[in-house]
């Protein structure tokens, strides 16, 4: 199966590498800017690949998606580049959103023409907004951003090396905004059954003060890897693989991921079946009314953000 990736920087082609790696495709095209240096870094990947299972990889114009079961989309300003690396910055990721808006705007309507029927994964920052924005602009709801499943990936990795116990035991979720106003749902998370927060009662510190530093490390991981390497690419090239996977298979996986959610009226993560449509359907899961009110306060966070940006919101 063919699968393109819209945009050749650090996203883009860690998105490009994860995929050759786990060879979760046939075929990858990136169509990207001339500018970009893309064929250089694409015969770096075909030179690389030959150590890995076979996996062609082209690059090209919008016209090579065509065919493309589902095209990834990268380009755009990072949090680096575009100044979004404060931790006292309220807006976080949002800082982002009108320029990538424009980006948007002007590539989107060239994926669609070329690829119709392609399921399209937005992954450019910050991907609740944006996500609403391209289902406007593709006309239809065969897309989805990679939301808060890296959030979540992180917040059992937190939670793992506090206990001492393998993250893959961990069973949590951070939904809502993939930014600062996400929300850790801590009534729901648990390790072999036995709810996190009693288990983070039993060292010296109070659990709710884990709590909070375990939502903290979550939300600056980025910033945190950013600091230290540059940018934060890696994580979320293999979740994009991951759940490109989930699309090509039609799993039936379930991820927190970011789709438009009319209660609420904005794109926002939630437990989402992922399959070869893009979302099947979407899971309500329990939550605590304290949980239940900081969703809603995400939703509004998210909501004013289109407004500000001049973007329409349903």
């Amino acid at each position: 199966m063919k699968v393109g990736v819209i945009g050749a920087g650090a996203v883009g082609r860690a998105c490009a590498l994860a995929l050759l790696q786990r060879a979760s495709v046939a075929r990858s095209c990136w169509s990207t800017a001339p500018e970009s240096g893309l064929p250089v870094q694409q015969r770096i990947c075909a030179t690389g690949g030959r150590c890995s299972p076979p996996v062609d990889i082209s690059d090209g114009d919008y016209d090579d998606l065509a065919g493309a079961h589902l095209v990834m989309i990268t380009a755009g300003e990072n949090e680096q580049s575009g100044g979004a690396t404060d931790r006292d910055d309220p807006r976080g990721r949002l800082r982002l959103l009108d320029d990538n808006a424009r980006v948007y705007r002007d590539i989107v309507p060239q994926i669609v023409a070329a690829a119709p029927e392609a399921v399209l994964l937005v992954v450019t920052d910050p991907p609740d907004p944006l996500a609403d924005l391209t289902r406007q602009l593709a006309g239809h709801d065969r897309l989805f951003g990679t939301g808060t499943l890296i959030d979540s990936l992180r917040l059992r990795v937190h939670i793992g090396r506090q206990l001492g116990v393998d993250p893959v035991a961990v069973d949590a979720m951070v939904l809502g905004e993939h930014g600062t106003s996400s929300v850790t749902m801590w009534s729901s998370a648990t390790v072999a059954g036995v709810p996190v927060s009693d288990l983070l009662g039993q060292g010296d510190r109070p659990a709710h003060e884990l709590q909070k530093q375990i939502e903290e490390d979550v939300r600056n991981a980025n910033i945190t890897i950013i600091e230290g390497i540059g940018a934060s690419q890696y994580g979320i090239g293999i979740v994009s693989a991951r759940l490109t996977e989930a699309v090509l298979r039609d799993e039936g996986s379930v991820f927190p991921v970011g789709t438009h959610q009319p209660a609420y009226g904005v794109t926002l993560s939630l437990p989402c079946v992922v399959g070869r449509s893009g979302v099947a359907r979407t899971l309500a899961p329990r939550m605590s009314d304290a949980e239940a009110n900081a969703l809603r306060r995400s939703a509004d966070v998210l909501r004013n953000a289109l407004e500000d940006a001049g973007l329409e919101t349903t």
